[in-house]
């Protein structure tokens, strides 16, 4: 079985994945735009994107400070995060 830390860490690169695409996207929009509400998004987009890329790391370098009956409610919140993404990805690109 996966280490609490190692499966946190495989969400939260997820998580990047899909704010990776949002922030190319964006960015292309700001582009051909220059509408100051695709640049909001694209603050959004890296400000997540850094608050994960921390988790990702901090899940292994502190993962002796979390009590292991915390992981399932960190891992519910970053699954949320996940599919509140793809669902903004999903709106995004329609």
């Amino acid at each position: 079985m996966e280490s609490p830390a190692a499966v946190l860490s495989g969400v939260s690169i997820a998580n990047m994945i899909v704010l990776g695409i949002l922030m190319y996207i964006f960015g292309k929009m700001y582009a051909s735009t220059k509408a100051r509400l695709t640049l909001g998004m694209i603050v959004f987009s890296v400000l997540l994107f850094l608050q994960n890329t921390i988790g990702a790391y901090a899940y292994f370098a502190m993962s002796q400070l979390f009590l292991p009956e915390i992981f399932p409610y960190l891992l519910g919140v970053h699954i949320a995060e996940l599919a509140g993404l793809l669902i903004f990805l999903k709106i995004t690109m329609d």
